[in-house]
């Protein structure tokens, strides 16, 4: 599964900067970068008045605005998605994705904390891949300038980007993902590629996502099964 990193810190500790910064510098080395910004306030892309606006307002579940360069879709939801559902639908177009927040999730995190806010961190030190400070803390794990990009591309590139897998398979049951060790992941990987080889029209060889949805008495309970290979 792609990597998913969370850049995380107080409000004003310079996130998004840090990003802004951390962004061309993967892009520079070859990696796709995909972001995803949490926002517990809602949010808005549409502008009201607009087409698009109006066909959301109307009642559809899912609005997709395409052009020629960019297409963004927006869906209603009944409860947040989590990051391995969201990497799903990002799909296998980035080779990392960075999140603005999500302090409170479950992926490696890089903290950004600046002295004149204070000396005490969010995350346990187990949770940070990274600290990137202006201020001391002893702490055992890699310690960076707020303004040294490079060193943190450089240590991602390492620790999460060199190593992936050729070939990994990823399993999801309502939204959470379930650890498997390499061998199960090869099985799954395997089982699928040589199933889907006997299609016809198909190519075994790309990414392939794989939902199953349990139906009771022929109308769905809610309940699913997620799995993506690629």
């Amino acid at each position: 599964m792609v990597p998913i990193i969370s850049v995380v810190g107080k409000s004003d500790a310079g996130k998004t900067t840090f990003l802004v910064k951390l962004i061309p510098e993967l892009a520079q080395r070859g990696y796709r970068v995909g972001v995803v910004k949490h926002d517990v306030h809602g949010f808005s892309i549409d502008q009201p008045g607009k087409d698009s606006w109006k066909l959301g307002e109307a009642g559809s579940d899912v609005v997709v605005i395409s052009s020629p360069e960019k297409v963004a879709s927006v869906r209603r939801i009944e409860r947040e998605r989590t990051l391995d559902e969201i990497a799903l639908l990002i799909g296998e177009d980035v080779d990392i994705i960075l999140t603005e927040g999500y302090k409170r999730g479950n992926k490696p995190k890089i903290e950004i904390s600046r002295r004149e806010h204070s000396g005490e961190l969010l995350c346990d030190e187990r949770e940070l891949v990274a600290l990137v400070t202006d201020n001391d803390f002893d702490l055992k794990v890699p310690r960076f300038g707020l303004d040294d990009a490079t060193g943190v591309a450089e240590l991602l590139e390492y620790r999460f980007l060199r190593r992936r897998r050729s070939d990994e398979a990823t399993l999801l049951i309502d939204g959470v993902r379930v650890p498997m060790k390499s061998f199960v992941q090869d099985v799954l990987s395997r089982t699928a590629r040589a199933i889907i080889s006997t299609l016809h029209g198909t190519d075994e060889n790309g990414q392939i996502t794989l939902v199953l949805r349990r139906r009771v008495g022929g109308a769905q309970d809610g309940s699913q099964e997620e799995g993506g290979a690629n």
